[in-house]
Protein backbone atom coordinates (compact mmCIF):
# COMPACT_ATOMS: atom_id res chain seq x y z
CA UNK A 1 0.00 0.00 0.00
CA UNK A 2 1.67 3.42 -1.14
CA UNK A 3 0.90 6.01 1.52
CA UNK A 4 0.99 9.82 0.84
CA UNK A 5 1.89 12.38 3.26
CA UNK A 6 -0.87 15.23 2.35
CA UNK A 7 -0.24 19.06 3.90
CA UNK A 8 -4.30 19.70 5.12
CA UNK A 9 -3.49 23.59 4.81
CA UNK A 10 -1.89 24.01 2.11
CA UNK A 11 -3.61 26.25 -0.86
CA UNK A 12 -6.23 28.80 -0.78
CA UNK A 13 -8.90 26.38 -0.07
CA UNK A 14 -7.57 24.29 2.63
CA UNK A 15 -8.69 22.50 4.72
CA UNK A 16 -11.99 21.86 3.60
CA UNK A 17 -10.90 21.37 0.00
CA UNK A 18 -8.12 19.59 0.83
CA UNK A 19 -10.30 16.67 2.84
CA UNK A 20 -12.38 16.51 -0.03
CA UNK A 21 -9.93 15.73 -2.21
CA UNK A 22 -8.53 12.96 0.49
CA UNK A 23 -12.08 11.31 0.18
CA UNK A 24 -12.21 11.38 -3.47
CA UNK A 25 -8.67 9.84 -3.87
CA UNK A 26 -9.45 7.42 -1.13
CA UNK A 27 -12.68 6.06 -2.99
CA UNK A 28 -10.70 6.03 -6.39
CA UNK A 29 -7.47 4.02 -4.89
CA UNK A 30 -7.87 1.65 -2.84
CA UNK A 31 -4.20 0.81 -2.71
CA UNK A 32 -3.74 4.07 -0.94
CA UNK A 33 -3.18 5.24 2.92
CA UNK A 34 -3.56 9.16 3.56
CA UNK A 35 -1.15 10.78 5.98
CA UNK A 36 -3.11 14.05 6.78
CA UNK A 37 -1.11 16.56 8.52
CA UNK A 38 -1.99 19.95 10.51
CA UNK A 39 -4.39 21.04 13.36
CA UNK A 40 -5.35 17.61 15.32
CA UNK A 41 -8.19 18.54 16.83
CA UNK A 42 -10.02 20.92 13.89
CA UNK A 43 -8.93 17.70 11.15
CA UNK A 44 -10.31 15.02 13.06
CA UNK A 45 -13.64 16.94 12.89
CA UNK A 46 -13.45 17.28 9.81
CA UNK A 47 -12.97 13.65 8.32
CA UNK A 48 -16.20 12.70 10.71
CA UNK A 49 -18.13 13.16 7.36
CA UNK A 50 -15.66 10.86 5.11
CA UNK A 51 -17.17 6.83 4.84
CA UNK A 52 -16.02 4.71 8.20
CA UNK A 53 -14.09 2.37 5.54
CA UNK A 54 -12.29 5.25 3.71
CA UNK A 55 -11.95 6.52 7.47
CA UNK A 56 -9.78 3.55 8.49
CA UNK A 57 -6.88 4.35 5.51
CA UNK A 58 -6.14 8.24 7.46
CA UNK A 59 -3.85 8.87 9.96
CA UNK A 60 -4.04 12.27 11.54
CA UNK A 61 -0.48 13.51 12.67
CA UNK A 62 -0.31 17.33 14.25
CA UNK A 63 0.89 20.13 13.36
CA UNK A 64 0.15 23.44 14.57
CA UNK A 65 1.85 26.20 12.48
CA UNK A 66 1.23 26.61 8.69
CA UNK A 67 3.28 28.36 6.01
CA UNK A 68 1.01 31.16 4.17
CA UNK A 69 1.15 31.87 0.53
CA UNK A 70 2.89 35.05 1.41
CA UNK A 71 6.04 33.58 3.43
CA UNK A 72 9.86 33.39 1.98
CA UNK A 73 11.19 30.18 2.17
CA UNK A 74 14.07 31.18 4.72
CA UNK A 75 10.99 30.76 7.01
CA UNK A 76 9.12 27.50 6.28
CA UNK A 77 12.36 26.16 6.68
CA UNK A 78 12.40 27.61 10.79
CA UNK A 79 8.77 26.39 11.38
CA UNK A 80 9.56 23.23 12.30
CA UNK A 81 6.16 22.11 13.52
CA UNK A 82 4.50 23.45 10.02
CA UNK A 83 1.87 20.55 8.33
CA UNK A 84 4.48 21.08 5.90
CA UNK A 85 7.52 20.37 7.70
CA UNK A 86 5.93 17.32 9.21
CA UNK A 87 4.68 16.14 6.09
CA UNK A 88 8.37 16.14 4.33
CA UNK A 89 9.18 14.87 7.74
CA UNK A 90 7.12 11.71 6.66
CA UNK A 91 8.88 11.18 3.58
CA UNK A 92 12.08 11.52 5.01
CA UNK A 93 11.59 8.94 7.87
CA UNK A 94 10.15 6.38 5.43
CA UNK A 95 6.54 6.87 7.08
CA UNK A 96 5.61 8.04 4.52
CA UNK A 97 6.04 7.10 0.02
CA UNK A 98 5.35 10.58 -1.31
CA UNK A 99 4.74 14.22 -0.42
CA UNK A 100 1.50 16.50 -1.59
CA UNK A 101 0.99 20.29 -0.93
CA UNK A 102 -1.01 22.59 -2.16
CA UNK A 103 0.81 25.21 -0.31
CA UNK A 104 3.79 27.63 -0.99
CA UNK A 105 5.63 26.36 -3.99
CA UNK A 106 9.15 27.73 -3.36
CA UNK A 107 8.72 26.90 0.64
CA UNK A 108 8.23 23.44 -0.53
CA UNK A 109 10.95 23.18 -2.68
CA UNK A 110 13.22 24.97 -0.01
CA UNK A 111 12.01 21.77 2.77
CA UNK A 112 12.24 19.05 0.29
CA UNK A 113 15.81 19.72 -0.67
CA UNK A 114 16.95 20.68 2.96
CA UNK A 115 15.61 17.96 4.56
CA UNK A 116 15.44 15.23 1.71
CA UNK A 117 18.29 15.97 -0.58
CA UNK A 118 19.08 15.45 -4.04
CA UNK A 119 19.45 12.32 -6.36
CA UNK A 120 22.71 11.43 -6.99
CA UNK A 121 23.20 13.29 -10.83
CA UNK A 122 21.02 15.94 -9.94
CA UNK A 123 22.31 19.28 -9.23
CA UNK A 124 19.42 21.63 -9.94
CA UNK A 125 15.59 19.92 -8.94
CA UNK A 126 12.99 21.13 -11.55
CA UNK A 127 9.50 21.59 -10.96
CA UNK A 128 7.51 19.85 -14.29
CA UNK A 129 3.71 20.45 -15.01
CA UNK A 130 1.71 18.52 -17.90
CA UNK A 131 -0.32 21.14 -20.17
CA UNK A 132 -2.44 20.22 -22.69
CA UNK A 133 -1.90 19.67 -26.62
CA UNK A 134 -4.26 19.33 -29.18
CA UNK A 135 -3.39 15.74 -29.38
CA UNK A 136 -2.86 14.90 -25.52
CA UNK A 137 -0.54 16.63 -23.27
CA UNK A 138 2.88 17.30 -22.88
CA UNK A 139 5.24 17.80 -19.91
CA UNK A 140 7.51 20.96 -19.71
CA UNK A 141 10.15 22.00 -17.09
CA UNK A 142 11.19 24.08 -15.51
CA UNK A 143 8.23 25.83 -14.61
CA UNK A 144 9.34 28.04 -11.60
CA UNK A 145 12.57 26.47 -9.12
CA UNK A 146 15.19 27.85 -11.24
CA UNK A 147 15.16 31.36 -12.53
CA UNK A 148 19.01 30.72 -13.74
CA UNK A 149 20.05 27.49 -15.25
CA UNK A 150 23.53 26.63 -17.37
CA UNK A 151 23.10 24.41 -20.47
CA UNK A 152 23.82 21.46 -17.84
CA UNK A 153 21.01 21.95 -16.25
CA UNK A 154 18.64 21.92 -19.06
CA UNK A 155 20.09 18.57 -20.15
CA UNK A 156 19.64 17.30 -16.48
CA UNK A 157 15.97 18.34 -16.98
CA UNK A 158 15.58 16.67 -20.06
CA UNK A 159 16.73 13.63 -18.50
CA UNK A 160 14.36 13.47 -15.51
CA UNK A 161 11.47 14.80 -18.28
CA UNK A 162 11.95 12.42 -20.27
CA UNK A 163 12.05 9.33 -17.40
CA UNK A 164 8.54 10.72 -15.81
CA UNK A 165 6.58 11.09 -19.25
CA UNK A 166 7.42 7.53 -20.19
CA UNK A 167 6.90 6.23 -16.68
CA UNK A 168 4.03 7.83 -15.54
CA UNK A 169 2.14 10.09 -18.41
CA UNK A 170 2.45 7.09 -20.38
CA UNK A 171 4.79 7.84 -23.52
CA UNK A 172 6.40 4.72 -25.00
CA UNK A 173 9.80 7.16 -26.14
CA UNK A 174 8.92 10.60 -25.63
CA UNK A 175 10.56 13.66 -27.96
CA UNK A 176 12.41 16.37 -26.46
CA UNK A 177 12.82 19.66 -27.12
CA UNK A 178 13.99 22.96 -26.32
CA UNK A 179 12.18 26.19 -25.90
CA UNK A 180 13.75 28.78 -28.11
CA UNK A 181 12.62 31.64 -30.17
CA UNK A 182 13.24 29.50 -33.88
CA UNK A 183 12.90 26.10 -34.43
CA UNK A 184 16.55 26.63 -36.08
CA UNK A 185 19.59 24.74 -34.25
CA UNK A 186 21.42 28.15 -34.67
CA UNK A 187 18.32 29.99 -33.12
CA UNK A 188 18.56 31.11 -29.04
CA UNK A 189 20.52 32.40 -26.84
CA UNK A 190 23.19 31.25 -25.30
CA UNK A 191 21.79 28.89 -22.82
CA UNK A 192 19.73 27.04 -25.66
CA UNK A 193 22.83 27.36 -27.84
CA UNK A 194 24.76 25.10 -25.66
CA UNK A 195 22.55 23.11 -24.22
CA UNK A 196 21.66 22.25 -28.04
CA UNK A 197 24.85 20.91 -28.46
CA UNK A 198 24.88 19.21 -24.75
CA UNK A 199 20.75 17.13 -26.23
CA UNK A 200 22.14 16.57 -29.84
CA UNK A 201 24.99 13.95 -28.42
CA UNK A 202 22.77 12.77 -25.91
CA UNK A 203 20.73 9.55 -26.42
CA UNK A 204 17.58 10.81 -25.52
CA UNK A 205 15.12 11.06 -28.66
CA UNK A 206 16.28 14.97 -29.06
CA UNK A 207 14.17 16.30 -32.00
CA UNK A 208 15.63 20.27 -31.39
CA UNK A 209 13.73 23.30 -30.63
CA UNK A 210 10.39 24.49 -30.30
CA UNK A 211 8.93 27.81 -30.50
CA UNK A 212 6.37 29.25 -28.04
CA UNK A 213 3.18 28.79 -30.91
CA UNK A 214 4.78 24.95 -31.28
CA UNK A 215 3.66 24.09 -27.54
CA UNK A 216 0.25 23.38 -27.61
CA UNK A 217 0.46 21.38 -31.32
CA UNK A 218 1.82 18.40 -29.63
CA UNK A 219 5.08 18.56 -31.85
CA UNK A 220 7.24 17.14 -28.43
CA UNK A 221 6.29 15.56 -25.14
CA UNK A 222 8.99 17.08 -22.92
CA UNK A 223 9.82 20.91 -23.40
CA UNK A 224 12.58 21.73 -21.56
CA UNK A 225 13.64 25.83 -20.78
CA UNK A 226 15.02 27.86 -17.57
CA UNK A 227 12.52 28.70 -14.53
CA UNK A 228 12.08 31.96 -15.38
CA UNK A 229 10.37 31.18 -18.98
CA UNK A 230 8.54 28.72 -17.71
CA UNK A 231 7.17 30.11 -15.10
CA UNK A 232 5.45 32.74 -17.47
CA UNK A 233 4.84 30.56 -20.19
CA UNK A 234 3.00 28.44 -17.12
CA UNK A 235 0.95 31.64 -16.05
CA UNK A 236 -0.17 32.39 -19.40
CA UNK A 237 -1.10 29.46 -20.06
CA UNK A 238 -3.41 29.48 -17.50
CA UNK A 239 -5.01 32.94 -17.68
CA UNK A 240 -5.78 32.14 -21.26
CA UNK A 241 -9.23 29.94 -20.73
CA UNK A 242 -10.90 32.64 -18.04
CA UNK A 243 -9.94 35.23 -20.87
CA UNK A 244 -11.47 33.18 -23.62
CA UNK A 245 -14.51 32.66 -21.15
CA UNK A 246 -14.80 36.47 -20.56
CA UNK A 247 -14.26 37.41 -23.98
CA UNK A 248 -17.32 35.17 -25.46
CA UNK A 249 -19.73 36.27 -21.89
CA UNK A 250 -18.87 40.05 -22.89
CA UNK A 251 -19.92 39.41 -26.95
CA UNK A 252 -22.89 37.23 -26.15
CA UNK A 253 -24.45 39.84 -24.25
CA UNK A 254 -24.53 41.81 -27.65
CA UNK A 255 -27.13 39.40 -29.31
CA UNK A 256 -29.83 36.97 -28.58
CA UNK A 257 -28.58 35.07 -31.62
CA UNK A 258 -25.44 35.09 -29.82
CA UNK A 259 -27.17 33.42 -26.56
CA UNK A 260 -28.75 30.85 -28.54
CA UNK A 261 -25.54 29.76 -30.44
CA UNK A 262 -24.25 29.99 -26.76
CA UNK A 263 -26.80 27.58 -25.49
CA UNK A 264 -26.41 25.32 -28.57
CA UNK A 265 -22.75 25.20 -27.86
CA UNK A 266 -22.46 24.81 -24.43
CA UNK A 267 -21.27 20.77 -24.52
CA UNK A 268 -18.12 22.34 -26.77
CA UNK A 269 -17.51 24.80 -24.12
CA UNK A 270 -17.79 22.37 -21.24
CA UNK A 271 -15.19 20.21 -23.49
CA UNK A 272 -12.68 23.44 -24.08
CA UNK A 273 -12.69 24.02 -20.42
CA UNK A 274 -12.18 20.50 -19.07
CA UNK A 275 -9.45 20.14 -21.30
CA UNK A 276 -7.78 23.30 -20.48
CA UNK A 277 -8.68 23.19 -16.15
CA UNK A 278 -5.71 22.99 -14.53
CA UNK A 279 -7.14 20.58 -11.55
CA UNK A 280 -7.63 17.43 -14.21
CA UNK A 281 -4.06 17.35 -14.41
CA UNK A 282 -3.17 17.05 -10.59
CA UNK A 283 0.04 18.29 -9.25
CA UNK A 284 3.48 18.94 -10.50
CA UNK A 285 5.91 16.85 -9.69
CA UNK A 286 9.26 18.56 -8.27
CA UNK A 287 11.92 16.19 -10.00
CA UNK A 288 15.23 15.61 -9.00
CA UNK A 289 14.85 15.40 -4.84
CA UNK A 290 15.32 12.07 -3.14
CA UNK A 291 11.91 12.10 -2.50
CA UNK A 292 8.70 11.98 -4.36
CA UNK A 293 7.13 15.33 -4.12
CA UNK A 294 3.83 16.54 -5.64
CA UNK A 295 2.70 20.21 -5.52
CA UNK A 296 -0.65 21.48 -6.74
CA UNK A 297 -1.82 24.25 -7.55
CA UNK A 298 -3.16 27.28 -4.72
CA UNK A 299 -5.94 27.36 -6.11
CA UNK A 300 -6.89 23.20 -6.04
CA UNK A 301 -10.31 22.39 -5.22
CA UNK A 302 -11.16 19.06 -4.31
CA UNK A 303 -11.08 17.21 -7.35
CA UNK A 304 -7.14 19.05 -8.07
CA UNK A 305 -6.32 17.93 -5.02
CA UNK A 306 -7.79 14.40 -5.62
CA UNK A 307 -5.45 14.44 -8.97
CA UNK A 308 -2.49 15.29 -7.14
CA UNK A 309 -2.46 12.82 -4.97
CA UNK A 310 -2.81 10.01 -7.34
CA UNK A 311 -0.16 10.99 -9.11
CA UNK A 312 1.80 10.95 -5.99
CA UNK A 313 1.02 6.93 -6.00
CA UNK A 314 1.92 6.32 -9.56
CA UNK A 315 4.98 8.26 -9.14
CA UNK A 316 5.98 6.13 -6.13
CA UNK A 317 4.60 2.96 -7.74
CA UNK A 318 6.64 3.07 -10.92
CA UNK A 319 10.21 4.26 -8.69
CA UNK A 320 10.23 7.25 -10.62
CA UNK A 321 13.40 8.68 -8.21
CA UNK A 322 15.52 5.07 -8.88
CA UNK A 323 14.87 5.30 -12.58
CA UNK A 324 16.14 8.78 -13.08
CA UNK A 325 19.17 7.73 -10.52
CA UNK A 326 19.48 5.76 -13.00
CA UNK A 327 19.61 7.30 -16.16
CA UNK A 328 21.54 10.52 -14.37
CA UNK A 329 24.29 7.69 -14.20
CA UNK A 330 24.63 7.52 -17.65
CA UNK A 331 22.14 5.52 -19.85
CA UNK A 332 21.10 8.64 -21.47
CA UNK A 333 24.53 9.95 -22.03
CA UNK A 334 27.01 9.34 -24.15
CA UNK A 335 30.42 9.04 -22.80
CA UNK A 336 31.98 12.09 -23.46
CA UNK A 337 29.20 13.79 -21.32
CA UNK A 338 29.03 11.68 -18.46
CA UNK A 339 29.62 13.78 -15.65
CA UNK A 340 28.87 17.11 -17.31
CA UNK A 341 25.88 17.07 -15.38
CA UNK A 342 27.79 17.80 -12.41
CA UNK A 343 28.40 21.45 -11.91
Amino acid sequence: MISVAVDAYGGDHAPQEVIKGVELALKEEGDLRIHLVGKENELNGLIEQIDDDLKKRIDIFDAQEIVRMSDKPSLALRLKNSSMAVSVDLVKSGKADAFMTAGNSGAAMALAMFKLGRIKGVSRPAIATLLPTLDGQMLMLDVGANADCKPQHLLEFSIMGYVYAKHVAGIKNPRVAILSNGAEPGKGNQLTLAAYDLLSKSRLNFIGNVEGDDIYKGKADVIVCDGFVGNVVLKVSESIPDLIIEFLKEEIKKSFWYKVGFLLAKPAFRMLKSKTDYSSFGGAPLLGVNGSCIISHGRSNGVAIKNAILRAVKFSKEKVNDKIESAMEGCFLLKELKGAVRT
